[in-house]
């Protein structure tokens, strides 16, 4: 009787702990999670130059050589088990208890690997501090500098983009990291970037999305209905998130001085363009505003004009909201306090790479 009355306790705590064992692995991401915002340095130290680059190289080897996308099928089959799991509670075959303790485990599993994958990042020093910029006092006379500069060369880069040769672009784009990764603090090559076509083009179009980065296979997606001149531009951005730079000013950033240090006119073009919309945005609130319009080469205006029509046309306008509401959540949830506004800061990063560049001065 004591035997089975011991034998029967241990059953029952190994059954606990096989069902508990997802929550427990949970709560201790959450807590490093905590002490990993608290202790920047330890994060960029130990996990973003230490820990991930193992990730990235051992996930894209074996990602790299699949054609398709392994992020999209995975949360199909993701929604494909959470569905027909309903459908069986429903029909009777499994309680619904044990479907909501699966779904949880599951939930629990994906919120740890998401962190141990690519999530702990978030938590690194920002490149400002990880470089040792200075901050720029004369902010505004600066941001006319750079602005005029922007101008200036994206005028005197100006490229008719109708088709590209995507490869080549991957492999300028490539180079270019090799080359200039100083300028951001990462170490390449961190792995293999296959550049693949989002399963979904259509649907993300939508909602705004060009490219987005798949941490759980290290994958690298890009919307095949991106227009050729935002190509470069977007496939640098997303990279730079394979690379472990999880902002996305930061992503701008690393894109646009990817681009414009290559020797390629066409990534020059994409990376000045694509910056200069987001001077243009900050800009609107001074007073020189149509100067600054005036500068501009008039066939770049109607490249920006087509370009605002041609996406415009592909959004839906209640979606591309609701997408940007929830980035928005989770950015915030991963210390990005600015949410999809951060997108937009990579104007001050643009700025304080100028002025530790020596390219302008106060």
């Amino acid at each position: 009787m004591f035997n089975t009355g011991k034998s029967g306790r241990a059953a029952g705590v190994k059954k606990l702990f096989i069902s508990g064992w997802p929550f427990l692995l949970c709560v201790l991401i959450f807590l490093s999670i905590r002490f990993a915002a608290r202790n920047t340095g330890l994060v960029d130290q130990f996990y973003s130059l230490g820990v991930y680059p193992i990730i990235a190289k051992t996930f894209s080897s074996v990602s790299s050589h699949i054609p398709f996308s392994l992020w999209d099928i995975f949360w199909l089959l993701i929604l494909f088990l959470i569905i027909s799991g309903l459908v069986l509670v429903v029909l009777k075959r499994i309680k619904f208890s044990w479907y909501i303790l699966r779904t949880l485990q599951l939930f629990a599993l994906l919120y740890s690997f998401f962190y141990l994958a690519w999530g702990y990042n978030y938590f690194r020093p920002g490149i400002e501090k990880r470089i040792g910029w200075k901050s720029p006092k004369a902010y505004d006379t600066i941001f006319r500098s750079v602005l005029d500069s922007i101008i200036s060369q994206t005028n005197q880069n100006y490229i008719s983009v109708s088709t590209s040769d995507y490869l080549k672009i991957d492999t300028l784009v490539e180079n270019s990291y090799s080359k200039n990764g100083k300028y951001l603090g990462i170490r390449y090559p961190n792995g293999t970037r296959r550049p693949k076509t989002m399963i979904f083009s259509s649907f993300f179009g939508k909602l705004g999305v060009n490219g987005y980065f798949g941490p759980f296979f290290n994958e690298i997606h890009i919307n095949s209905y991106l227009l050729p001149v935002d190509y470069p531009f977007v496939l640098a951005h997303e990279k730079a998130h394979q690379f472990g730079i999880t902002s996305e000013a930061e992503a701008n950033l690393a894109a646009f001085i990817i681009c414009i240090k290559s020797g390629d006119r066409q990534l020059r073009y994409s990376g000045y363009q694509s910056l200069l919309l987001y001077f243009l945005k900050d800009a609107s609130q001074i007073k020189e505003y149509r100067e600054y319009i005036d500068k501009i080469d008039k066939r770049i205006i109607q490249d920006l004009r087509s370009r605002q029509k041609y996406y415009l046309g592909l959004e839906n306008k209640n979606m591309s909201d609701m997408q940007s509401a929830v980035n928005d959540a989770y950015l915030k949830a991963n210390k990005i306090e600015k949410g999809v506004k951060n997108y937009d800061q990579a104007v001050s990063l643009v700025i304080s790479w100028y002025y530790n560049s020596n390219l302008i001065t106060e």
